[in-house]
């Protein structure tokens, strides 16, 4: 059975007065990889589902999850994975998979168990209400999207795994950043999306670097302080950006209303506080 955690839903006003420790609590999520575990957070937000699975002396199952409340995982759930280690295989359905580093495998509602072995995974799930199917997207496959300067140290390209072009879901959107050298900036000028709430995984960062994730209504905003594979609860109602100590990469993914990328709703500098 995964080791999984729940994450409750917080309204802006409240956040409004959380110290350091409070928002960690309730947006922060550490220690997520472990090696021979599953390991789960199901959050309130959009009933998403985050987490890792790293299969080192055996294979990992994910099958069933008692918070969803169903008779397994994926009975009215899509899921997606990324490979953030070495080459590894997912079988499901019957069929396996084999992903190289920086690839995503998209699996569909009702697929059943999923056996995960090798690699390094950060798993991603959100309620569906339709089957798509289960695909394997390569970097190659993939669309980029070149963004930023640069002069505004904010020079990045998109990789879009879970997108419309891209591979059919349900619900859940879901792809990968990478800042250039000598950029720290992302998601600059930042947005809201009330539509979808968000979580980032930030990865590629050594372990004495950190990133300054911003994140709250933009008239209030607040920061976590972000280490190497960690990831951070977006509320729809909040902001999302950041700033490293480094270049870093982080993996974003939505679910909501729609899964239309640009439903965003964009936020003007000299308004943030």
């Amino acid at each position: 059975m995964p080791n999984a955690q729940t994450r409750y839903a917080v309204d802006p006003e409240s956040a409004k007065s959380f110290d350091t420790g409070k928002l960690r609590e309730h947006f922060h999520v550490g220690d997520l990889f472990a090696e021979d575990e599953i390991k789960l957070v199901y959050s309130h937000y959009d009933r998403l589902v985050l987490g890792s699975a790293v299969p080192k002396s055996a294979p990992l199952v994910l099958d069933r999850l008692p918070e969803t409340g169903t008779a397994s995982f994926l009975e009215r759930r899509e899921m997606a994975a990324l490979n953030l280690g070495d080459t590894g295989t997912i079988e499901v359905d019957g069929t396996s998979h084999t992903l190289e580093k920086g690839e995503v495998l998209y699996i569909g509602m009702g697929a059943g168990a999923v056996t995960m072995s090798g690699g390094r995974y950060y798993l991603l799930s959100a309620p569906a209400h339709r089957s798509c199917p289960t695909k394997l997207i390569k970097l190659e496959d993939a669309r980029r999207v070149e963004l930023g300067a640069q002069e505004t140290a904010n020079q990045r390209v998109i990789i879009q795994f879970l997108h419309p072009d891209v591979c059919q879901s349900c619900q859940l959107s879901m792809g990968y950043t990478q800042l250039a050298p000598g950029s720290i900036w992302n998601t600059m000028p930042t947005h809201v999306h009330d539509r979808r709430m968000e979580v980032y995984l930030y990865f590629d960062l050594s372990a004495d670097q950190r990133v300054f994730h911003f994140m709250g209504k933009p008239e209030e905003t607040r920061h976590i302080v972000m280490a190497n594979e960690e990831a951070v609860i977006s509320p729809p109602w909040s902001i999302h950006c950041g700033a490293g100590t480094s270049a870093y990469t982080f993996c974003w993914a939505m679910a909501g209303d729609n899964v239309d990328f640009t439903d965003m709703d964009m936020v003007a500098m000299e308004e943030l506080r």
